[in-house]
């Protein structure tokens, strides 16, 4: 090997070999697979909320206030709070026991086994589809116009609206959020399902009980930490949905996430900061119903370990 060949090796060659490999090494593999949600997190959610809790704090100007805190307990506001945590509970509930029943039906019911599938993949679906196009959907199948009422009024004499239904009520919301919530639960309570062991059910029997009894002593006291935890994750879906209200009744329905709005981005009650208090107040609420899940997700675990 010539003088001129050793000297371009000796350019050509890494100035830290092994540098980047034994970094990977050291961090592994796995860890640096969890690199893009940690940069995704702190750029949509950790970030966001460093700058909502900033702007609450926050006037006009700049300077530091607990005007905006303090302006919460308003009539207004609080009404808006109280519409969307009762609006929460109530589709939270519906969806939890329609989708319990649903679970036992599909996954413990005896069905055929394709049913549980087509009710599973159906599910993924319905439970992201939400905001302007369901709201539409609903208008037309359940509006004062829409296909359903049509068909009752002219086929079989009977006045939806009549009766005392209005899709734009409190009610009718609640409904619409069924669609959402009723799958979302089935698919989240179901490996809770699939949990209960069949020598449970056995040991029961042998010991006389009865399929009550055994529903009664072994079967919900296990999915009840499920269950609760499901409600509440249903509660937080619910709590912070604008789309489908906002698209199905305008602002006449004064949900937090709709005042929200109007004071971000309206022009009549146009306050960010208060917007940002608004949006903290909801973080806060959001936070502890998520982490009572979690912690009721974490007992029920212990049962299918």
């Amino acid at each position: 090997m010539t003088t001129e060949e050793t000297v371009a090796r000796e350019e050509t060659r890494p100035i830290f070999p092994g540098l980047f490999p034994s970094i990977v090494r050291g961090l592994g593999g796995s860890w640096l697979g969890l690199l893009p949600f940690f940069l995704f997190a702190l750029l949509f959610l950790f970030l966001p909320i460093l700058y909502l809790i900033t702007g609450a704090f926050q006037n006009s100007a700049g300077e530091f206030t607990l005007r905006n805190f303090a302006e919460l307990t308003t009539p207004n506001i609080m009404a808006a709070y109280s519409l969307s945590i009762r609006l929460s509970l109530v589709s939270a509930l519906l969806g939890t026991v329609t989708g319990v029943l649903l679970g036992y039906a599909v996954i413990l019911g005896g069905l055929p086994r394709w049913i549980r599938p087509v009710f599973m993949t159906f599910s993924g679906v319905a439970s992201n589809f939400a905001g302007i196009p369901l709201a539409f959907a609903f208008i037309a199948t359940l509006g004062r116009i829409g296909l359903v009422t049509v068909v009752l009024r002219d086929v079989f004499g009977f006045n939806l609206y009549g009766a005392g239904f209005n899709l734009f009520s409190f009610w009718g919301v609640a409904l619409t959020y069924l669609y959402f919530q009723m799958p979302l639960m089935l698919l989240i309570v179901a490996p809770a399902l699939d949990g209960l062991k069949q020598e449970w059910r056995e040991a029961a029997e042998i010991l006389g009980a009865s399929r009550g009894q055994y529903w009664q002593k072994v079967a919900l006291p296990v999915l009840t930490p499920s269950i609760l935890g499901c409600f509440l994750l249903l509660f937080a879906n619910a709590f912070g949905t604008l789309a489908t209200v906002y698209a199905l009744t305008g602002s006449r329905f004064a949900v937090v996430p709709i005042v929200l709005f109007q004071q971000i981005q309206g022009n009549v009650l146009y306050n960010p900061n208060l917007g940002y208090a608004l949006a903290v107040g909801m973080v806060v609420i959001m936070a502890v119903s998520n982490t009572i899940y979690l912690i009721l997700r974490t007992r029920a675990e212990r049962w299918h370990k």
